[in-house]
């Protein structure tokens, strides 16, 4: 979105912790440091949020929220308060964890359009909490039933959210509100498409689904020596990875490999040494540290995941069925998407057995399996969009009108 920005002739100028710094520049854009907010490797939350590692679930997702999202709100506000002062934006794109410049916006600041890379949880009647791992049910006892879990969420179990952020609004000289996934009034994007979202009868106007993002190709790339067996249509590639935070190659890919060993087909085990597995890769395995997925999945028939939301609408956006077994982060709510959407199997735990896995492939493995139909429509679907230049064209259109941009 950076790239498409400024190949359109836009200044553009990127807030982000100092990780990122060196890609944000190859961008072409300039960057911007943190310097009242806490800078951190996202990959590594517990050297700068001690204990947290050690919850999961739900109990990991209120630590996050407190520690990592609001507890960083004021810092990252007096950040872009001083930013303005410097340079005055004509718009700001964010993503819907980093929320200060919507309460910047309130103050006067550059009008805010909300990037959504996570799944879609604003408040919906059709919809219970985002978070609890709780399906959706839009039936009349459905509808009571999530009033009363966004009363409980909102006030109980992220009630100590609510608290700080309501001081922190206060501090700032914005409107106190409880903790609740953010809106923005005036545009909002989700990385996704409508048939991988729960159905909502009160989606807001502001609202447009603008397809998965994909990364660019690396400039830089060697192909494996293994790379022919991937390419080669003799046996089906089941790929298996468990993306950047939620690492421990014993919970998902180490049984991935146990249970497929003595299939017939080929397993790349993305994002491991082979080193780092407790035992040796089986003769039907193969490991990686980093493979580009838009070089990989074109020759995938089956991803397992812990449920990154950015790695199974990539894989999605092949016609890829997903098998996902996680419950850190996010990842139960991709998960019941997954199961909600019809494209794959939802295991509802983070360390399936090696005899879950193998069903759960099996079952998918199949051309004529319901779920791949599934996933090729939504491929489908995913395949009209251009998220870059969707984005870029959406938030052209808020800065130069200054008003809300409705979906037609």
């Amino acid at each position: 979105m950076a790239q498409e920005l400024v190949r359109r002739g836009h200044e553009v100028r990127w807030y982000t912790g100092h990780k990122y710094a060196a890609a944000v520049e190859r961008t072409g854009v300039v960057w911007e440091p943190f310097i009242h907010a806490r800078d951190f490797d996202d990959a590594h939350f517990e050297a700068a949020f001690p204990g947290r590692d050690a919850l999961t679930g739900l109990r990991q997702i209120k630590f996050d929220i407190q520690h990592v999202f609001v507890g960083q709100i004021e810092a990252q506000f007096r950040d872009l308060q001083l930013l303005q002062t410097l340079w005055r934006a004509d718009a700001v794109l964010t993503e819907q964890t980093l929320i200060a410049p919507l309460l910047l916006a309130e103050l006067g600041g550059p009008l805010c359009a909300l990037l959504g890379i996570l799944p879609l949880g604003i408040v919906s009647t059709d919809t219970a909490p985002f978070g609890l791992g709780v399906l959706p049910n839009a039936s009349r006892w459905g509808r009571l039933r999530n009033r009363a879990l966004h009363w409980a969420a909102r006030d109980l179990i992220f009630g100590a959210a609510s608290h700080q952020l309501r001081g922190q609004c206060r501090r700032m000289g914005v409107r106190p509100r409880p903790f609740v996934p953010p809106t923005a009034p005036h545009l909002m994007l989700q990385a996704s498409v409508p048939s991988f979202e729960y159905p909502a009868h009160d989606q807001p106007p502001q609202l447009h689904f603008i397809g998965p993002v994909t990364p660019p190709l690396p400039a830089q790339w060697t192909l494996p020596e293994w790379w022919s067996e991937v390419t080669d249509p003799g046996r089906p590639v089941v790929l298996v990875t468990q993306g950047t935070l939620a690492t421990d190659p014993r919970e998902l890919i180490w049984p991935t490999l146990q249970a497929l060993a003595s299939e017939q087909v080929l397993v790349i085990a993305a994002g491991v040494q082979a080193t780092a597995l407790p035992g040796p890769l089986p003769a039907n395995a193969r490991s990686t540290a980093f493979v580009p997925f838009s070089r990989l999945l074109p020759h995938v028939n089956v991803y397992v995941t812990n449920g990154g939301y950015g790695g199974v609408q990539q894989a999605l956006a092949h016609g890829i069925p997903v098998v996902a077994a996680g419950t850190t982060e996010d990842k139960a709510e991709v998960a019941n998407r997954v199961q909600v959407a019809g494209v794959g199997l939802n295991l509802r735990t983070r360390t399936p057995t090696p005899a879950n896995i193998l069903g759960a492939v099996r079952t998918l493995l199949p051309e004529h399996s319901p779920m791949r139909a599934r996933a090729r429509i939504l491929a489908a679907e995913m395949g009209c969009h251009d998220a870059p230049k969707e984005a870029a064209n959406l938030v052209e259109q808020l800065a130069r009108t200054g008003q809300a941009v409705y979906t037609a």
